[in-house]
């Protein structure tokens, strides 16, 4: 049965070639005036898109300055200093142009601009409520997070190894600017570990116990097998503009709640355990949930058989006559298939890390603590569940 549900999704989208030119004229209908421009490395200036998102915003007469240097699993060391930058400036507006890494700190740093009495991680930590946040913006040119048009914000805090989530529709981007142009040159590891964030994105409010509409199962497993398709010929033929097209579109939709509508809120074990896994080790994203998701499926899947049994024959096209638990098991050995299949890992071992049991533990511990009251929606986790599933993922198979 469905479950009442609101669905929010404010962010205006440019999509296509060229549509960078548009950048100016945006962020003046919003309100801007002095921006702060936060990206990630080198790339922005060498493909010219810095360059050409100042020179949109000069066109328009809006002031701006540069934050550089962001990097994978955003860190809040770099989000003070644009707080920092964003007071003595006086910043109005902020424009990431990169990725969910990139746009995840502007938002932190946003939400920090308009509470400068407060520190910004207490939002992280839980400590309290955001009440006000200047408005986001960004230039997408990784296709993963689906930080462009979500209400979330993920940054870790390298003094303590914590990596929090904080969920808000006051830091929702007001626009976003999309050409797939720009993902073109992405090496091969980073475009499929996007495609399996996204995919997880989708995934994590697809395996519930509580609640389901046919029209959003129906869209989230289209997602998924689009994804899929698409993933595999960028393994093959990275300059395809088709191909990132769909890629690119399909990581705003899979987390801009439309694929979660009449569901429980999904989820996200999945992603909360990869979190302390990228907090302790500082891996790819969206390798790492690649890693952790066989083990946490195979651990929860008797719990939630019919929405496995579901995900193996509309997605996976499982055809097989057997037992639920066998086309279950099929199902997640494909997923195992796929993921080798675009250069992703699927153990701990397969990604590279290799962590003691006491690590296990502390992983574990850190997940529990940080997840509240919601410890998942396919299977309900217990700490030694989570101990478990990290055990599981550190096996090879």
């Amino acid at each position: 049965m469905a479950y009442n549900f609101e669905f929010y999704a404010p962010t205006k989208v440019i999509f296509g070639k060229n549509t960078e030119d548009e950048i100016g004229k945006q962020a003046k209908a919003f309100g801007a005036s002095s921006v702060l421009v936060v990206y990630g490395g080198g790339s922005a200036k060498r493909s010219g898109l810095l360059e050409k998102v100042e020179a949109s915003l000069s066109a328009q007469s809006i002031a701006f300055r540069e934050l550089g240097g962001i990097v994978p699993n955003p860190r809040l060391d770099k989000v003070r200093e644009g707080i920092r930058m964003g007071k003595e400036h006086n910043v109005d507006f902020l424009l990431a142009v990169g990725g969910g890494s990139a746009i995840d700190t502007a938002k932190a740093i946003a939400y920090g601009l308009a509470e400068p009495e407060y520190d910004v991680w207490e939002l992280f930590a839980h400590t309290r409520t955001a009440r006000k946040c200047l408005p986001v913006a960004s230039v997408l040119t990784i296709a993963a997070a689906g930080s462009e048009t979500s209400r979330g914000c993920v940054i870790t805090n390298e003094h303590t190894g914590e990596k929090r989530v904080y969920d808000d529709n006051l830091a929702r981007p007001r626009f976003t600017v999309m050409n797939p142009e720009y993902t073109k040159t992405l090496p091969d590891y980073q475009t499929e570990s996007g495609c399996v964030d996204i995919m997880m994105h989708t995934m994590e409010r697809y395996f519930t116990n509580g609640g389901n509409m046919e029209i959003t199962d129906a869209l989230a497993e289209g997602l998924l097998r689009t994804v899929m398709k698409n993933a595999v010929k960028l393994h093959h033929q990275p300059g395809n503009y088709e191909a990132r097209s769909e890629i690119m579109w399909a990581g705003s939709l899979a987390h801009n709640d439309l694929t979660g509508c009449g569901n429980d809120g999904g989820d996200f074990m999945s992603h909360k355990l990869e979190h302390e896994l990228g907090g302790m080790f500082d891996v790819t994203h969206g390798a790492g949930l690649a890693a952790i998701w066989p083990s946490w499926a195979r651990y929860v899947c008797r719990e939630c058989l019919p929405r496995f049994v579901r995900y193996a024959r509309n997605v996976m096209g499982i055809a097989i006559a057997g037992t639920d638990e066998e086309i279950a098991e099929a199902g997640i050995r494909a997923m195992e298939d796929f993921y080798h299949s675009i250069g992703m890992p699927v153990n701990l071992d397969e990604l590279g890390v290799h962590p003691t049991g006491r690590q296990i533990e502390e992983m574990a511990e850190r997940c529990m603590a940080a997840c509240g009251n919601h410890t998942g929606s396919a299977k309900k986790l217990t700490l030694e569940d989570m101990i478990h599933i990290y055990t599981n993922a550190a096996k090879s198979r």
